[in-house]
């Protein structure tokens, strides 16, 4: 009889599938806009309130400053705010950072220079993460786009790819932007399809960029196609045939237009991809993304809200 229920036990233990554990991760990004000794007391709060959470991640996706100066010291101060959050952080870079400086500070700050100057200093060691406690990345630094980083952990891969508001600076009066672009799309495309592919076995894949491809300006209204003249067209078109191709849960996490929403961007071509724009700003929140992987829908989002904020 003990033989039986011996048998009956681990029987039993090889059939009841494993426990999959919720992943978590919190999303921020478009800040902090404005005067520092205005807004970094705030945000000193989110991150203290985002400190206090017990999550695997947290993701900023770019636009570390609003308008003004793309000074070094300001740069300087959203590098330690990064390395000042407990979790381990990615960070993908957002226009404000580089593409827009000459329009801020008309055309005192070379947007080019203010990009080698963010990935000399940021992204000095690719392969680890930002934040207290850090983590290994795979990066894409050895063909000079080091901010193109990736992990897996429990059957979960996050994906960062550096695409950028104001079109991605594809620029047609502006030849340096024009190569700038070019260069950099191919490869941070070349490193997401990639990417999509080394996670097969994946459950889930989390992508994060900073632009928002999908406002008026550079999409059709179906949400499926882009016009002509848009930057993000090559990326674009790129993730719904990996999305595609990889047929499980896809959650791309973005910023840009500082309007917070979830929505399916592509529900013809890839409707296994969720979108999911942060809070900008104007409030200064956060978003909790717990992440299930065995469940029929493994996304659930709740603000992370600013304390000094009604």
């Amino acid at each position: 009889m003990l033989k039986i229920l011996l048998r009956s036990f681990l029987f039993s233990a090889l059939v009841t599938p494993a426990f999959a554990q919720d992943f978590k991760i919190i999303t921020l990004g478009d800040m902090p806009y404005g005067d520092p000794a205005m807004v970094y007391p705030p945000y000193e709060a989110l991150i203290e309130a985002i400190n206090q959470k017990a999550v695997d991640l947290v993701i900023h996706v770019g636009d570390t400053k609003g308008g003004g100066a793309c000074s070094d010291r300001i740069l300087n101060d959203q590098l330690r705010y990064m390395n000042s959050f407990s979790a381990p952080l990615i960070y993908t870079p957002g226009d404000n950072e580089w593409t827009d400086c000459a329009h801020m500070t008309g055309g005192a700050d070379d947007p080019i220079e203010r990009l080698a100057y963010i990935r000399n200093t940021y992204f000095s060691e690719p392969s680890t993460s930002f934040g207290v406690h850090k983590i290994s990345l795979e990066h894409q630094g050895e063909i000079g786009f080091p901010e193109n980083a990736r992990f897996t952990k429990d059957g979960i891969t996050v994906i960062s790819a550096h695409v950028v508001g104001s079109n991605n600076n594809l620029q047609a009066t502006d030849i340096a932007s024009v190569e700038e672009f070019f260069s950099r799309s191919k490869a941070t495309t070349e490193w997401m399809v990639g990417s999509f592919d080394a996670a097969m076995r994946s459950d889930i894949i989390v992508l994060a960029i900073h632009a928002d491809m999908f406002e008026f300006d550079f999409n059709e209204f179906n949400g499926e196609r882009w016009l002509r003249h848009s930057g993000f067209s090559e990326f674009g078109y790129a993730l719904q045939r990996a999305a595609r191709k990889f047929a499980k849960p896809v959650l791309l996490v973005f910023g840009d237009s500082h309007v917070h929403k979830v929505f399916k961007p592509f529900p013809q071509s890839a409707p296994n991809v969720t979108a999911m724009e942060v809070y900008g700003y104007h409030e200064m929140h956060a978003v909790e993304i717990t992440i299930s992987p065995k469940e029929i829908d493994p996304f659930r989002f709740q603000t992370v809200w600013n304390p000094t904020k009604p």
